[in-house]
Formats: C-alpha cells, sequence, structure tokens
C-alpha cells in the first residue's frame, strides 16, 4: 500500500449520520447493541440462532479448540427449510421470491411456494441421479433461479455444493470438480453475456475430458437453445448418452413431495474456491447452522430488511457474495429480490438502472468497479431513468475509493440513501466490518466498524497488538486480525487442514489473518487499504499472483514470470505481468512478432484460467529481480 493512499484517507472528514426519518424506522437503531453484543458473545449469537427453526435444539453455544470452531453443537436444521419452506408454512407462500431477469428482456417471478416445489423437484432429480447426503455437486451454470434452486436443492437433500463461477475455463472447472470429488455436474447449455453466448456445456465436456472420474452424471439445463434468428450460433457441446440428462426431462418428471434432511450443524453445506497465494484454489468449507445464523442476522440488520423491500444484490452465485446474500440471508429472511444475468451495458449502458425502474428496487448492493465503470460511463444513464424507489445502497467486494462513494450517493441514491460499505470474505463467510444504517455515521471509504459480536483489531509486522485507542487524530494502520470465533467463519480448506492452519493462523497465533491491511482513525472508523499478500483483488475477485504465474510458464514460450497487481480505475486492481522468453522463442517486443506472442500469451492465460485473468498488460523482459535465495521480487 502507498503511503499516498494513507494520506488521502486521513484527509477525509466527510460524516453523513442516518436521517431521523430512516433511524426511526431502522430495525437497528441503539448504538448500545455493540456492547451487548461483546458482553456476552454467546449469548448474542444464540439469540440470532433461535430465530431459525430447528428440527432439533442445540445443547451447547459454541467450542473453540483452536483453529477450529464448532456452533450449536447438538442442533439439526435445513438450511433450504429456513429459506424456503418455513415461509410457506408461515403463509407467506404467496409472497414473490425471485424477480428473474435475463439479458434477451424475459422476466420470470417464482413465489415462495413456486420454489418449495421447483426445488423440491430438482432435489428428487438429484437423488434419482444418484446423489445422497454428504456428496458433493459441482454447479457451472447462468446466474438465474435455476442456479438457485440448485443450490437450494442440494442443501434440501444434505449434498454439498460447489459453485464454479461461469467465467471461468474448462482448466479451472476440472480443477474444482476434482478437487471436490464433485458426484454430479449441473450446467446449461449457454448463458448470456453482452449478447453472446457462453458455451457452458462445451466447457464442461472439456473440463470432464481431462479426467474427472468421481462425476458420475451431468444434468443440463436448457436455457439459450438451438442457434437461430434470436440465439447466435454457439457450440452447445456433445451429449454423452448414458452420462448427460436434460433437466427437462428429468426434474419435471420427479414429484414434488422432497422432504428437508436434518442437517447437524455443523454439516457440510458447500464448498467454494478461491484463490490462494500458492497459486492451487483453496476450498472453503462452510457449515449449515453457524453460517446460516451468520448471513441471516447481517442480511436484516446491514441491509435494513423489510418485507416490503425490492432487493438486488448484482452478485454472482459463482462468488461467496452470491452464497450469502442473495440465496441464503436474503431467501433465511424471506425477501424479494431481483436476479439478472447478461451485462450492465446490454442493450445500452443503462440497464441497470432501467432495472431498478422496473422492478422499483429499493436497495442495490453492488461493487466499486461496477461503480467507477459507472461513473466514466456518465450520469446521463442514471438520469434518464427514476430511481426514486431506491432506499439504501450497498457497496461489497473491496475498497471504495471516497469519490466514487460520493458520486454512488449523489447520483444513484439522490443525497438520500445511506450507503453500507461492508468488508468481508469468503472465509469470513458473512459481513464483518460494515455501518448499521440506522445507526452509523458514514464516511466516504471506510467500511466503519465490526459488526456486533464481531471482535477484531490491528498487528503490526512482529505481531504485536496495536492500541487503537492512541488518541492520535490521524489513527493508527496495521494489519487486520479477527480476535474471537463467529459463527459463519470457515471450517476448514477441503482435504488440506495443515494448509487451513498455515494461511489464517500462522501469522498471529490465536488470531484469524485475513491479508488486509487497516487503519483505524480517532473516530474509530476501520477503513481497508487491500492486500498485504500475493493475492490482487481484480474487479473485487482474489487472484493469486501464483496462479497467473503458473499458467504463463505453462505456456512454451515462457521461461519466467512475475506478475504484479497494479492501480486501475476501474478495476481498482489490474494484472500485469513481466516474462523471460525461451532462448528459441525470445522475440523483439516492438516487433510485430513481439505484440503477437504478447497478445497470445493475455489469450493463454485467459484460457487456463478464465477471462477474469487475462493480464491487461505483459512485459516482455531480459532479467527479472530476485532475492539472495532466488525468489522473485514483486515489490521493489
Amino acid at each position: 500500500m502507498s503511503h499516498d493512499t494513507i494520506d488521502t484517507l486521513l484527509t477525509e472528514d466527510r460524516v453523513f449520520p442516518p436521517s431521523e426519518s430512516f433511524a426511526a424506522q431502522a430495525n437497528v437503531n441503539d448504538p448500545e447493541i455493540y456492547a451487548r453484543a461483546a458482553a456476552d458473545r454467546q449469548a448474542y449469537w444464540a439469540n440470532w440462532a433461535s430465530q431459525l427453526r430447528w428440527m432439533e435444539p442445540w445443547h451447547t453455544v459454541s467450542d473453540w479448540q483452536l483453529p477450529y470452531a464448532k456452533w450449536f453443537i447438538g442442533g439439526r436444521l435445513n438450511a433450504c427449510d429456513n429459506c424456503v419452506d418455513r415461509h410457506v408454512d408461515e403463509g407467506r407462500g404467496d409472497k414473490v421470491a425471485f424477480i428473474a431477469e435475463g439479458e434477451p428482456g424475459d422476466v420470470r417471478t417464482f413465489t415462495y411456494a413456486e420454489v418449495k416445489t421447483h426445488v423440491s423437484r430438482l432435489g428428487n432429480a438429484l437423488k434419482a441421479m444418484g446423489v445422497a447426503k454428504g456428496d458433493r455437486v459441482c454447479l457451472y451454470m447462468p446466474m438465474g433461479p435455476e442456479l438457485c434452486f440448485a443450490m437450494l436443492a442440494c442443501a434440501r437433500i444434505g449434498a454439498a455444493h460447489s459453485v464454479v463461477f461461469g467465467g471461468f475455463s474448462a482448466e479451472s472447472l476440472h480443477e474444482r470438480i476434482t478437487d471436490a470429488g464433485a458426484k454430479l455436474v449441473v450446467t446449461a447449455d449457454g448463458s448470456w453475456r453482452n449478447g453472446k453466448v457462453v458455451p457452458l456445456k462445451e466447457i464442461t465436456d472439456a473440463a470432464l475430458a481431462k479426467g474427472a472420474p468421481s462425476v458420475t452424471g451431468v444434468l443440463v439445463y436448457e436455457r439459450v437453445g438451438e442457434p437461430s434468428g434470436n440465439v447466435p450460433d454457439y457450440n452447445r457441446g456433445a451429449w454423452h448418452e448414458g452420462r448427460d440428462q436434460w433437466w427437462h426431462d428429468v426434474v419435471d418428471a420427479q414429484s414434488d413431495d422432497c422432504p428437508c434432511e436434518p442437517m447437524d450443524a455443523e454439516d457440510l453445506l458447500y464448498i467454494l474456491y478461491t484463490s490462494g497465494s500458492t497459486g492451487k484454489p483453496k476450498g472453503i468449507m462452510h457449515t449449515t447452522g453457524g453460517y446460516l445464523t451468520g448471513v441471516y442476522a447481517t442480511a436484516q440488520w446491514v441491509f435494513d430488511l423489510k418485507d416490503s423491500d425490492i432487493y438486488w444484490c448484482t452478485a454472482d452465485c459463482g462468488w461467496v457474495t452470491g452464497h450469502s446474500y442473495v440465496v441464503y440471508g436474503p431467501m433465511a429472511n424471506g425477501v424479494t429480490q431481483v436476479l439478472y444475468e447478461g451485462s450492465p451495458a446490454v442493450p445500452d449502458k443503462d440497464r441497470f438502472w432501467r432495472i431498478i425502474e422496473r422492478h422499483r428496487v429499493t436497495i442495490l448492493y453492488t461493487a466499486p468497479t461496477a461503480i467507477r465503470m459507472f461513473m466514466q460511463w456518465g450520469e446521463e444513464y442514471p438520469n434518464r431513468c427514476d430511481l426514486s424507489s431506491l432506499r439504501l445502497l450497498g457497496s461489497v467486494g473491496e475498497p471504495i475509493n471516497p469519490e466514487a462513494w460520493m458520486w454512488y450517493r449523489r447520483v444513484i441514491g439522490g443525497e438520500r440513501c445511506p450507503i453500507v460499505d461492508t468488508w468481508w470474505q469468503t472465509e469470513t463467510g458473512a459481513i464483518m466490518i460494515t455501518p448499521l444504517p440506522g445507526i452509523s455515521g458514514t464516511k466516504p471509504g471506510s467500511a466503519t466498524r465490526p459488526f456486533p459480536g464481531v471482535a477484531a483489531t490491528l498487528m503490526n509486522e512482529e505481531g504485536q497488538e496495536l492500541n487503537l485507542d492512541s488518541g492520535d487524530p490521524e489513527g493508527t494502520g496495521g494489519i487486520l486480525a479477527l480476535t474471537e470465533p463467529w459463527p459463519s467463519m470457515l471450517r476448514g480448506i477441503w482435504g488440506d487442514p495443515e494448509r487451513y492452519q498455515q494461511t489464517y493462523w500462522s501469522r498471529f497465533p490465536g488470531k484469524y489473518f485475513p491479508g488486509d491491511g487497516c487503519k483505524v482513525d480517532g473516530d474509530g472508523s476501520y477503513w481497508l487499504l487491500g492486500r498485504v499478500d500475493d493475492i490482487m483483488l481484480v474487479s473485487g475477485h482474489n487472484i493469486s499472483t501464483m496462479e497467473v504465474e503458473s499458467a504463463l510458464v505453462a505456456h512454451e514460450a515462457v521461461a519466467e514470470a512475475a506478475v504484479i497487481g497494479k492501480q486501475h480505475a476501474i478495476k481498482g486492481q489490474a494484472i500485469a505481468a513481466f516474462v523471460i522468453l525461451r532462448a528459441s522463442h525470445r522475440v523483439d517486443p516492438t516487433s510485430p512478432e513481439g505484440e503477437a506472442r504478447i497478445a497470445e500469451l493475455k489469450a493463454w492465460v485467459a484460457a487456463k484460467i478464465g477471462a477474469i485473468a487475462r493480464p491487461d498488460d505483459i512485459y516482455i523482459s531480459a532479467d527479472l529481480p530476485k532475492t539472495r535465495s532466488g525468489k522473485i521480487m514483486r515489490r521493489l
């Protein structure tokens, strides 16, 4: 992190307290909640958990055996039951759960009762295809209701889902399928993006062709259909008899009676892969009771959810934000929400604002990368739409710069909507540092303070805890650490307990190390400063420098590679790579051959990992700076 960045944050003194009218109606508006939660964290979290529906009660709130936590021990529940059936049983089956809009313009709505029917049939279909409690199911699907149904169906029958973002390559998909030992893959013929079709089935075929002995079947949802006048040409993949089955053939024929499997609070709910500094993605494990408690609580208080809200989180379910704040958190609270599959620029750059206008969205949760992109496009696009329905805005995925925060507040929120700038991770499961919109005076660029029941501090490089009450008006800078277990915390890395210990618990013994720099100002507000390890934050997504370097070195022309993140006005960070070519492949980087080689390497990385990891810049170099031990020096 640069000193300039810290200076910029230090001079930010604008504060926006909640309006009297917002605070009066807020779900939580008593500042004493922080002290009450800290005084007895176990009782505080137990109160949240008691608001869920349990099949058997727990006998012990938590057990902390470093580095493993257990929550609500002995309790049994089902996540799908709490997100769907509970609302139907309480008389809210006719309430709309999803308003799903596709890039071509199709709009479908599903009530909670209809969701229950779809999920039950899909759960029975999964069982008919051999999936049992404890199995893993890989989901590689478009961002639409069927992906949500598939996640819920897995939870319903006790199988763990592993969602893979639809922009990942066949190689990335294969790596995640085989690491999880997935028994089944659920995919689609394709998904819509920028007027084109992403060929999901073809990519799935290519992944499985690399060898996936655990996979016994593939269930295929027909989202796009055959190429036609309205559907561009794309590769629908090959059909493998005995392995592949159409969703409409298998699911639609099933009974809608599929009982929810009672799950121990510590039974695995899902695995989600995130980049690791060693290059190999980490399979983050989340269990049922604690995770659901954490996302239920944070969704209700951070977004101030009401029964009348139309909520829209723009994240894809291929990322943790889609797990926690599209599916499990909002649905546990019984909200109506918008789902959108496609680009924000199709058919024009006002698509997001048209969706808000059309569906009267009241809460918007999106990423700083998107906000900066909208800023670059210009105010004319939101200004042509009626955004008066909005009452609260959220930001997620990376620190937001004050300029973008103020634009978001003024142009999108009409200077009336509180902004909840949230910090958390795949590993934390739920929001950790955030404003509470009925209490917090928000500051442009600050996530304010830890959510009630969450304990955080700052450490120095030597592993000493810093004094956050030093009285210095400029505050204290250091490395963020979480000091107490919380219900939604990860339960490990799938198949690699040693890596779990080393990655998160060895830097500061007894404390969780998230890998982020942070500053706490004189008012006690937290300012996240970005990664302090070899993880790049590109458009809000963690990408390992090692992962990109490994992909580059796998190319026959590359001898060595060093990858860094550089500042980018839209993405936050962009990927830059320095490569040494093998002697037999050396070219002049300024020649047409050199330009062609650079373009080839960019495409190679995109094919190996996914388009999200395509370097913005590749520099052909004669040498790379190294330490005495031979390690590449990415920071000079």
